[in-house]
């Protein structure tokens, strides 16, 4: 089920808030909203809400069968990779940055932000289908460089199935495959890349692929490689 709404404060939040309440969300249900007031990304950014652009959130519940939680990241960049890859012109153009970001060039198409709440992750997605913000600090950009902007509802019904589909190879296969497929989908190896770990100064060094848990793979200039789990990374 997809249930659209004009406006809200935050898709994430207004799922958080459901399932604190008691209330069940199953998989395969998202929250779209035309206008996001209070939207935000990672490391605590305000998101963009630009008309016409794609912001909703779904719901993943996990089990203990299931491979790690923190692997959902890369899980739904692929998914946001793969209903994104046939609206460019230039499918080459189109990577994926760790953990989820999605570039066109160097310039951000789309941002991702996944937060739990008791057994669940709720994922949260905004894709600049007609407007970019105008940000100080990185490029952006939206797919009306290219042609008209797709319709919002009908990127939502790729995307949701999308979605389900490598949520379902997520526990059918585990890892490895997405592991391999989100390599194949991202930067060059070699990529020079910053990394910020918070408190921590910027770190520099070349895309090294993922570990096998998902985390970046960072080779440093001493030839010595780091393996990241949290932090900002940008390309160099």
């Amino acid at each position: 089920m997809i249930e659209y709404i004009l406006e809200t404060g935050s898709t994430n939040d207004d799922l958080a808030a459901r399932l604190s309440s008691g209330e069940r969300v199953s998989e395969g249900d998202w929250l779209v909203a035309d206008r996001q007031t209070s939207g935000r990304g990672r490391q605590g950014r305000e998101w963009f809400d630009g008309s016409g652009n794609f912001m909703g959130s779904t719901v993943v519940n996990v089990s203990q069968s299931d491979p790690p939680a923190s692997t959902l990241a890369l899980l739904t960049g692929l998914a946001t990779y793969e209903a994104c890859l046939a609206l460019v012109p230039d499918p080459q153009a189109l990577s994926l940055k760790w953990p989820n970001d999605l570039l066109i060039g160097r310039a951000k198409l789309a941002g991702i932000l996944l937060e739990g709440q008791g057994s669940a992750v709720i994922a949260g997605i905004g894709v600049n289908l007609a407007a970019a913000p105008d940000l100080p600090d990185r490029e952006t950009v939206s797919l009306t460089k290219f042609g008209p902007a797709p319709a919002r509802d009908s990127f939502t019904e790729k995307l949701a199935a999308q979605f389900d589909t490598e949520l379902e190879r997520w526990r059918t296969y585990g890892l490895e495959p997405l592991l391999r497929r989100w390599i194949n989908a991202a930067h060059p190896l070699g990529t020079p890349l910053t990394f910020h770990e918070t408190g921590a100064t910027i770190q520099s060094g070349k895309f090294a692929g993922l570990a096998d848990d998902g985390s970046l793979l960072l080779r440093l200039a001493d030839g010595s490689t780091r393996a990241i789990h949290a932090g900002d990374v940008m390309l160099a």
